[in-house]
C-alpha cells in the first residue's frame, strides 16, 4: 500500500501541524456526495462498476487489435490520453514481442509532430481509438479527420472496423457519428471528469493494447480504494491533503513532483493537471510542477535549492527496483569509481535521494516522501487511487469544487470565434 512520510515537512509546520479535522470533513462529504461537484464523484466506484461491465468488452477490444495490428492511435486530449500513456510510458516503456507500438495524437495541433507520427507509422496496420465525450474538442476532432482518411484509404469499406470510439453513453457529435458508422464504443461515464477517467475505457482500453494487465489493475484499485476509506490520520490520502494544505497556508504555494525514475514523466503529466485542474480557481490554489531526477537537479537544482522560498516538494519512490544492476570494477581504477564497485545502481540511487531530501530540506523546501510498493499494476493502481482521493480531500480542504473546470473554456471561445467557427 501506498505509503507517506511526512518528516521532512514537520520542521515546517506550525505547533499544531496538519488539520486532520477538516480532512474528515471533506472525506465525509466526498463519500456522502454532499458537497459542490457531487454529481462527477463515480470515479470512486468506478474499478467496481468497470470490473462488472464493460471490462470483458475491453479486454475483447484489446485482444482483437493485438490478433491483428501493429499499432494503435490513440486520439485524445487532456483526461482521454494522460492517464493511458503514464500508465504505458510507466509500466511498458519498451513494447514486448508481439506488442502493437501505441501512439498518442490529437493533443495538439503541431502539423510537424503529426507528420512525424504518420511516418512512423509507415504502412504498419493500425487501429484508432478516439476518445472524447462530445467530439467537437478541436485537437482531438482535427487529428481523427486525418487518422479516419487515413483508414479508410488503406481499409475501404472495412475501415470502420478499425474505429474504436470512447465517448458518451448517448449524446454528443462523436456518439453520433460512430452511431452512424457502426464504430465499436466504449463509454465516457457521465459522472466521472476527464481527469479521474483512467481507470474506465478512457485509459484502461489502451493500456490492454500495450500489454498491461488491466484486470489487475482494476483489482488492484478496488483493494486501494477501500483500503483508503480509512477515516483516521494514519489514512495517508489524509496526511499528503492535509499536509499540502498545511503548507500551502504557511506560504508554500508551488508544489514540485519529483521521481527518480524516468518512466515516471507522463505520470507526472497526469498529476499536473488533476490537481491544476481541480485546485486552481477562485484565485487560489498550490501549482503544480514537476521535475525527474537526478537529471533535472543539473538544471532546476539550482533555483530548487536556492530560488524563492515558496517551494515545497513530493517525491515518489518505488520501493522495489525490477532489475538488479551491480556497478561495474574497472581495471586500474581510471575514473576513481571503484569505491562503488559491485553496489547495486538502485542502492546507489537511493542514497542519491537521500542526500537531494537532506539537502533541500536545509535550503528550506519541505519534503513530502510518497512511496509505492513496485513499478507493476498494483503500484500504478494504488498510486492512481492515492492521488485522486488526495485531490478530492485537498480540493475540498481549501473550499472549492474539485470537480468543476470553468477556466478551460476561456481560450477554446477565443479560438473559435478567431478561427470563424460558424455561430461564434
Amino acid at each position: 500500500m501506498i505509503k507517506v512520510d511526512l518528516s521532512g515537512a514537520t520542521h515546517f509546520f506550525e505547533a499544531a501541524g496538519p488539520d486532520y479535522a477538516s480532512a474528515a470533513a471533506a472525506h465525509r462529504v466526498l463519500a456522502e456526495k454532499s458537497g459542490p461537484g457531487a454529481e462527477f464523484t463515480g470515479w470512486l466506484e468506478l474499478p467496481r462498476r468497470i470490473k462488472k461491465t464493460e471490462l470483458k468488452g475491453i479486454l475483447s477490444a484489446a485482444a482483437k487489435i493485438r490478433g491483428r495490428s501493429k499499432a494503435l492511435v490513440v486520439i485524445g486530449i487532456g483526461g482521454s490520453y494522460l492517464g493511458a500513456r503514464g500508465a504505458i510510458e510507466l509500466l511498458r516503456p519498451l513494447p514486448g514481442s508481439g506488442d502493437p507500438r501505441v501512439f498518442f495524437v490529437g493533443n495538439g495541433l503541431s502539423p510537424d509532430y503529426l507528420t512525424d507520427i504518420l511516418t512512423q507509422l509507415g504502412d504498419d496496420d493500425f487501429d484508432v481509438n478516439v476518445i472524447s465525450k462530445s467530439g467537437t474538442t478541436l485537437e482531438p476532432a482535427v487529428a481523427f479527420r486525418f487518422f479516419r482518411g487515413l483508414l479508410e484509404k488503406k481499409y475501404g469499406s472495412a475501415a470502420k472496423r478499425h474505429i474504436f470510439a470512447t465517448t458518451d453513453s448517448s449524446r454528443g457529435v462523436l456518439r453520433t457519428m460512430a452511431d452512424a458508422e457502426g464504430w465499436e464504443c466504449f463509454v465516457v461515464p457521465g459522472d466521472v471528469g476527464g481527469r479521474y477517467s483512467v481507470l474506465s475505457a478512457v485509459g484502461l482500453l489502451p493500456m490492454a493494447v500495450a500489454g498491461i494487465d488491466v484486470k489487475a489493475v482494476v483489482n488492484c484499485a478496488i483493494d486501494a480504494f477501500s483500503a483508503m476509506d480509512l477515516r483516521s490520520p494514519e489514512n495517508p490520502a489524509w496526511q499528503y491533503a492535509a499536509a499540502r494544505q498545511h503548507l500551502y497556508s504557511r506560504g508554500y504555494k508551488i508544489e514540485i513532483l519529483a521521481c527518480y525514475e524516468p518512466s515516471f514523466r507522463f505520470m507526472a503529466e497526469w498529476w499536473k493537471q488533476l490537481y491544476g485542474e481541480s485546485e486552481g480557481k477562485n484565485g487560489i490554489g498550490i501549482f503544480p510542477a514537476s521535475v525527474e531526477y537526478t537529471a533535472d537537479l543539473h538544471s532546476m537544482g539550482q533555483y530548487i535549492q536556492d530560488g524563492p522560498r515558496t517551494l515545497m516538494e513530493t517525491v515518489v519512490s518505488f520501493e522495489k527496483a525490477r532489475t538488479s544492476v551491480p556497478v561495474p570494477f574497472g581495471m586500474g581504477d581510471p575514473d576513481g569509481l571503484n569505491y562503488l564497485a559491485g553496489r547495486d545502481l538502485a542502492d546507489v540511487c537511493r542514497v542519491a535521494r537521500d542526500a537531494v531530501k537532506a539537502a533541500h530540506i536545509s535550503g528550506g523546501v519541505p519534503n513530502l516522501a510518497v512511496s509505492a510498493p513496485a513499478r507493476d499494476e498494483q503500484g500504478f493502481a494504488e498510486l492512481v487511487a492515492f492521488f485522486e482521493l488526495s485531490c478530492a480531500l485537498s480540493g475540498y480542504m481549501s473550499g472549492v469544487n474539485p470537480f468543476d473546470q470553468p477556466g478551460v473554456e476561456a481560450y477554446k471561445k477565443n479560438m473559435f470565434k478567431m478561427l470563424g467557427k460558424p455561430g461564434t
